[in-house]
């Protein structure tokens, strides 16, 4: 059992949560939690850290919810484990209150082909900061149905801890890649027949006045300033969601929602 925060291990596992640029030098990123850890595909995972007191609620009668303990034990035993004490665990965890497990996994990888085979539906994210914004719009994109997420360089980073929380599991299944040109990218996939939605000030049309059904996607800007003028001069129409009182906009995450949702509404009844 580990037991010094010092050890080499804990400090690794840190240094994964704080520095995006670790990450992306292993290639490894961190997920804390059962649920982070049961889902996770058996071929990504590298490590699991397990603290001395979640081993003995899996010996009791403690009950983990969803999950059957059972279960758990049986995945652990498959993983393969290194305790650690309570203190090691509160030190690694990106979280105040930690469920006492941490996994190391390798980073999926996804191509932009990979999103457009059949009825493809991909989401383009332009410079999106918040961790749990682009989390939701994952978590989002799973339930609507989208088939691939494309992301700025610029954007903040998928596994950032926050982001992969807000996730709920979605990152393990949703397909996404970063792109060096995000324009140029856009480009490609409209040769691939995609066509384009921009959620925009200048709109003319209702989302939900517009046709999702074929191979289609959408823009998402940054928070702040929404899409640059490069990126929203590729897309084929710009469309607007109706706001009353005096908003001009919702959030990032929101706004993805709604327009995801009305997609997939159109796209279900087509098929």
């Amino acid at each position: 059992m580990i037991t010094s925060l010092s050890n080499n291990s804990v400090r690794r596992v840190v240094q994964l949560c704080e520095k995006a640029s670790l990450r992306r030098k292993e290639e490894r990123f961190v997920c804390e939690g059962i649920k982070m850890f049961m889902e996770a595909p058996s071929s990504l995972v590298e490590k699991v850290y397990i603290s001395e007191s979640l081993i003995e609620k899996l010996k009791g009668e403690y009950a983990f919810g969803e999950y059957d303990k059972g279960v758990i034990n049986e995945k652990l035993k498959e993983a393969g484990y290194e305790e650690v004490s309570d203190a090691v665990m509160d030190k690694m965890a990106d979280t105040k209150t930690p469920q006492g497990i941490l996994t190391i996994l390798k980073m999926p990888e996804h191509s932009i082909e990979d999103m457009v085979s059949g009825k493809a539906f991909v989401v383009v994210c332009e410079n999106v900061k918040d961790p749990g914004n682009l989390g939701t719009i994952i978590r989002t994109a799973e339930g609507a149905g989208v088939t691939g997420v494309v992301l700025s360089k610029e954007c903040v980073d998928i596994f950032n801890p926050k982001t992969i929380r807000a996730t709920m599991g979605s990152v393990y299944r949703v397909k996404f890649t970063y792109v060096e040109d995000i324009v140029e990218s856009v480009n490609r996939l409209k040769k691939e027949g995609v066509k384009f939605y921009a959620t925009h000030l200048k709109g003319t049309a209702f989302y939900d006045e517009v046709d999702w059904r074929g191979k289609t996607g959408f823009f998402v800007g940054n928070e702040a300033n929404g899409l640059t003028d490069k990126l929203s001069n590729t897309a084929d129409n710009l469309i607007k969601i109706p706001m009353e009182g005096k908003l001009e906009s919702l959030n990032a995450a929101v706004a993805s929602a709604v327009v995801m949702y009305e997609a997939h509404r159109q796209r279900c009844k087509s098929y």
